[in-house]
Order: structure tokens, then C-alpha cells, then sequence
């Protein structure tokens, strides 16, 4: 930047004030700070914060998915989760105050991917594509949450945070009984329509 302010022509004056100003914004710029865990309390802490993120993000996305979806029982599904959804965010408050933090999200990129490829569904399917293909990002979504409160609730027993254990094993049941309903609906239902749909055209 300083070679290009001293071969742009200006004048001494014009230069330095250039360089001034260059100097200047630079110094309007921290560097980014970091924070490094170091302890199972500080990956807990983080990885909660960032399930927080996720839930609430999903208060967004599933109202999307439900109305894209044709099937009437997808669309039930997917609304209940949303339902749900909410609740497990009131019970992340629960667990947050119990180990006596603020309630408050860190940006969780692999839900933000989720969601994107969710987006990308709609605009790319129709029909029994469409609802097959979203129940597979619902599950998607699902097996995610599973793992992360799976992860908190051991790491949560291992730090002596037992209401905090109580709470996520509450959470973590109930995604693994919407991801069992999702199941049965895409095998009894959903899959099963456009397998006699392709049969018929043939």
C-alpha cells in the first residue's frame, strides 16, 4: 500500500497525508482475538452456546421446510418439531442458568450448512422428490443434534453438572424419538408413495 501512495503521482503533501490516513485506519483494526479452550468446562461451555445457536436457527428453517412439503403428515411432522424446537430452547435456559451462565449462541457453521442444503432442496425439488429429500435434511438435522447432546449430556455427568445432565438427557431423548418418527414416515409413507408412483409409469 505504501509503494502504491508513492507511485500514484501526488504530490510530497498530498503523500504523506495519504500515508497518514493509511496508518491510521490500520490502527482502527485489532487483531482478532481467539479464545482457546483448554478445558473440558470450556469445550462444554462452547459446544452449548453452540447448540443454542442451532436450535434457535432452526426456529427459522423449519416453518420453510413445513410449507414446501406437499405431504400433509410431513408438514404435521415437521410442524411439531417447531413446537418442540421452542421448548428445547427454554430448557437450554434451564441448563444454562443451572451452571450459572448467560443464555447465548456462538454461530454453529454445520447447521448453517444443514439449513443451506435444506434451501437448496426446495429450490431444486418437487413433487415426492421433494418431500423424500427433506425428511432426509430433517434426519440429517437430527443425527447432528443427537450427536452434539449426546456429547453434552456425558461431558455435562463428567463435570458434576447433574441438573444440567438431567436437562440435556430430556432434550436428547426427544430428538431421538423425532428422528423415529421421521423414519417411520419416510418408510411407511413418503418413500413408499414414490415407489408406487415410478411403478405405475412403468
Amino acid at each position: 500500500m505504501i509503494a502504491l501512495i508513492a507511485a500514484s503521482g501526488l504530490g510530497r503533501r498530498e503523500r504523506r497525508g495519504a500515508a497518514a490516513r493509511f496508518w491510521a485506519s490500520r490502527a482502527w483494526c485489532p487483531p482478532v482475538m481467539r479464545l482457546i479452550m483448554k478445558t473440558l468446562n470450556d469445550a462444554f461451555e462452547h459446544t452449548l452456546q453452540d447448540i443454542y445457536y442451532a436450535e434457535n436457527a432452526l426456529t427459522k428453517a423449519l416453518p420453510k421446510m413445513a410449507k414446501a412439503a406437499g405431504d400433509a403428515h410431513l408438514q404435521e411432522a415437521l410442524k411439531a418439531h417447531l413446537t418442540e424446537t421452542k421448548e428445547q430452547i427454554k430448557l437450554l435456559d434451564q441448563v444454562f442458568k443451572a451452571i450459572g451462565k448467560k443464555a447465548e449462541g456462538e454461530k454453529c457453521d454445520a447447521i448453517e450448512g444443514l439449513i443451506k442444503e435444506a434451501e437448496g432442496i426446495i429450490e431444486e425439488a418437487e413433487g415426492n422428490a421433494l418431500d423424500a429429500m427433506l425428511i432426509g435434511a430433517a434426519q440429517a438435522v437430527e443425527h447432528y443434534e443427537i450427536a452434539r447432546y449426546g456429547t453434552l449430556r456425558e461431558w455435562a455427568r463428567q463435570l458434576g453438572q447433574d441438573e444440567a445432565h438431567d436437562l440435556l438427557t430430556q432434550i436428547l431423548d426427544q430428538e431421538k424419538a423425532t428422528n423415529a418418527k421421521l423414519t417411520a414416515l419416510a418408510v411407511g409413507e413418503i418413500n413408499a408413495a414414490k415407489t408406487r408412483k415410478t411403478t405405475a409409469k412403468a
